[in-house]
């Protein structure tokens, strides 16, 4: 199987017959699936739906809102029950159970109908949990209207994220590109200007041992280097400086190559010159809200927990992702499509239902607002009755909105062994970096290992 993502498209391929991702049957031509597609509701039609997401994973924003959701449809769709559940499992981040999870209901008969999936299962989520193609089921029309038919179109470079074989799998749902978040006082308790945060990984390293050496936090934390962060954050380093994890045709790994070695490099010696403290992912980020170290390089999922930690104590800015000297920063993706798993052609009508209304303006206005997620429609930050008010008194999405101009895919790894190799490789920049093991030795032996389980054909 083969996947292109070029810098400036984001159309996935791949060569998948249809029977092996649950297809519905031809979709040589709209006409020819006119007849394959899931009928309508009927007014009175009673569908209950089962809804998984790893936003119920995490407390406070994240569950509020997405209740509050689920309590907005309710009211406009009565005739359908959705039951929202997070993953089943016990990991920090919710979202690495999602894949286990819903094999687990698999096999016990009993699959959620619509799922949320992080964008690094997409291979995993359409060859083995068998996502629908949405454009077999309700058409291409249809499909396309979800996204360009409201006010505010979805952004160009987001749409097509979870597309593959000119299908399209998922409507991409929740994400944010690297954005730096800074502690705006401690930079001038260090004597550093707030108003000039570091463009540069050398700028990072410096604003670091200044804000380590003159108020005694930490300098920052890169939330990109741990197997519990996965690797969308660390690809979008790699690519930024000039390298990639897989090659393009999805044959060979090349996380051992030069520049991602120096990513790791790189990291090392921001966590053994001090400006970088030893943390996992959850003490990372909730350090930073506490005002104890003076940057992260996070995803906006986070942002509502640092808008409250900082609220009445600190001065939290936000600032696009560092770029390594001379070369292009470029932003990949973190987060999720929503996905149709059901075989019951009522439950998948309510299931398209659900996601049209979860990625709606009024959705994207409570998502942003409440959580600090990117609203994918973007023009909403522009609108008097969407964000605009909203996005001057809050402008940390700014740049996260900027990034998305030169966006790329967070690539999935291939095969059903996706998971080893990109935990390994994962493993191996957390030895690195926190460890202080050897960064080419230490990648070789991980991409080797990982080789192994690539799909043969």
């Amino acid at each position: 199987m083969k996947r292109t993502a070029p810098i400036l498209g984001l159309v996935f391929a791949t060569t998948v017959a249809l029977s092996a991702c649950g297809g519905l049957g031809s979709t040589t031509t709209d006409s020819n699936a006119d007849s394959a597609r899931i009928p309508e509701l009927k007014p009175d039609q009673q569908v209950s739906i089962v809804f998984e997401s790893y936003n119920y994973g995490l407390a406070g924003a994240w569950t509020d809102t997405f209740n509050s959701l689920i309590a907005d449809f309710r009211k406009k769709f009565p005739n359908i029950t959705v039951t929202a559940q997070k993953p089943q499992g016990n990991s920090p981040n919710p979202a690495t159970d999602t894949i286990s999870s819903i094999q687990n209901q698999m096999v016990a008969g009993s699959p959620p109908d619509v799922a949320q999936l992080g964008f690094s299962d997409l291979d995993f989520t359409i060859h083995q949990l068998g996502a629908k193609p949405l454009d077999t089921l309700v058409g291409k029309q249809e499909v396309q209207h979800n996204f360009d038919g409201a006010q505010h179109p979805f952004a160009p470079k987001a749409r097509t994220l979870a597309d593959w074989d000119g299908h399209t799998y998922g409507v991409p749902f929740v994400f944010s590109t690297p954005v730096l978040y800074y502690n705006a006082s401690l930079f001038a308790d260090a004597g550093l200007d707030p108003a000039k945060p570091p463009a540069t990984w050398q700028q990072v390293a410096e604003a670091a041992t200044a804000i380590t050496g003159k108020t005694g936090k930490g300098g920052i934390y890169v939330d990109c280097l741990t197997k519990t962060a996965k690797d969308w954050c660390f690809q979008s380093m790699v690519r930024s400086n000039g390298g990639r994890v897989i090659s393009e045709d999805r044959t060979k790994l090349t996380f051992a190559d030069a520049p991602a070695v120096e990513v790791a490099a790189m990291s090392r010696q921001l966590v053994n010159s001090g400006g970088m403290p030893k943390l996992n992912q959850k003490q990372g980020y909730e350090a930073f809200a506490r005002g104890e170290i003076g940057m992260i390089l996070e995803t906006s999922a986070i942002q509502g927990t640092f808008v409250t930690g900082a609220k009445d104590k600190w001065d939290l800015r936000s600032a696009p992702m560092p770029s390594f000297a001379g070369k292009p920063t470029v932003p990949t993706n973190s987060g999720a499509s929503l996905h149709i798993l059901s075989n019951d052609p009522a439950k998948q009508r309510a299931a398209w239902e659900l996601i049209k209304f979860l990625t709606s303006e009024s959705a994207y206005t409570k998502i942003s607002q409440g959580i600090g997620y990117l609203p994918l429609r973007t023009g909403l930050m522009d609108d008097p009755q969407g964000l605009q008010t909203w996005s001057k008194e809050n402008p940390l999405l700014g740049p996260n909105v900027a990034q998305l101009a030169n966006m790329e895919p967070w690539i999935s790894m291939p095969g059903t062994n996706y998971l080893q190799i990109r935990d390994g490789m994962m493993d191996a920049v957390e030895a690195i970096v926190f460890q202080g093991k050897d960064p080419q030795s230490t990648l070789t032996a991980a991409r080797d290992q990982g080789a192994k389980l690539l799909p043969t054909s």
